[in-house]
């Protein structure tokens, strides 16, 4: 059981308005929206830069964006990509970008692509895994969300009025889940959560209603080219849940209101680095995201062409 009695609120009692005030008033700016997303976005231009939003926190300071395909084709299949659900979790966001700046121009004529590379920007400023009402955006994505990061982009989505066969949510695990993410959700529900192990590599999680092994497998091993692939605990499990297959679990995404579950999409996988391993660093942790993206695009391509 987690042995960290959190800050803010009262053992036992469920946070109301004025511990979750209290909360955010406790949070900080500690990184740049605009000059380590905006700044970047705004040169690709062989992509259109679409605003989709903004948080209503400083609509100027937080405006929402996503890349779409210029050369849009109706025949083509369509793949989204999604990065920074979480905020803290920086690879998320950066290899989103990275793939959008190198590897996405060599597949524009081949499959249309959707790249959301920041959904919540106050939570990447801040590094934080809640928005700024302490709501987890990626247990939100569910009809009349109350998390404007979340809403927005469903609503982003659901006007494409496009099929998405693909879809890759990019995040990270890290030892911040059990020092404080995990604590302060304890705190805020007033519910004791299970102190687990961080898995010490890469992992993916799919979704069980259509776990899809063979792309989950293919993603996996194009990025142990890169880092390596998350060990299952000697419970045979990784973060709780039982392997699939090795560096591979699944989650109801629906039911769990995650991001991955927000389409119909035929494949779907959530991506789970860990910057914190003594064996990465943060270019490592990039390049991971980035071939996964490439792995499950090609997996796609040779499944359909």
């Amino acid at each position: 059981m987690s042995e960290k009695i959190y800050s803010i609120g009262q053992n036992g009692q469920a946070w109301t308005d004025i511990e979750k005030t209290l909360w955010f008033s406790k949070q900080s700016i500690k990184r740049s929206y605009q000059g380590e997303v905006l700044e970047k976005i705004e040169l690709l231009t062989t992509f259109n830069m679409i605003n989709y939003g903004s948080l209503s926190i400083d609509e100027k300071r937080y405006p929402l964006f996503a890349m779409k395909s210029r050369n849009w084709n109706s025949s083509n299949k369509t793949v989204l990509i999604t990065g920074g659900v979480h905020g803290y979790e920086t690879s998320g966001v950066q290899g989103a970008i990275r793939f959008l700046e190198t590897s996405a121009k060599d597949l524009m004529d081949k499959v249309n692509v959707i790249v959301v590379p920041c959904v919540s920007p106050w939570g990447y400023e801040t590094i934080n895994r809640w928005n700024n009402k302490a709501i987890d955006p990626n247990r939100s994505f569910y009809p009349q969300s109350p998390a404007e990061e979340s809403y927005s982009l469903m609503s982003f989505i659901n006007g494409l009025n496009v099929d998405i066969t693909m879809h890759i949510d990019l995040h990270e695990t890290t030892d911040t889940d059990n020092s404080e993410f995990r604590p302060a959700l304890s705190a805020r529900d007033a519910v004791e959560h299970t102190h687990w192990n961080i898995p010490d590599g890469f992992y993916l999680v799919g979704d069980t209603s259509k776990p899809a092994f063979y792309f989950q497998e293919a993603i996996n091993h194009a990025v142990s080219k890169i880092t390596h692939i998350a060990p299952a605990d000697k419970n045979n499990k990784l973060i709780g849940v039982d392997i699939e297959q090795p560096g591979v679990i699944n989650y109801s995404a629906r039911k769990l209101g995650l991001c991955m579950g927000v389409t119909d999409a035929t494949y779907v996988t959530t991506t789970e680095v860990y910057p914190d391993s003594p064996l990465v660093d943060d270019e490592n942790c990039i390049k991971a995201q980035v071939s996964a993206i490439n792995a499950a695009i090609t997996f796609l391509l040779n499944k359909y062409i």
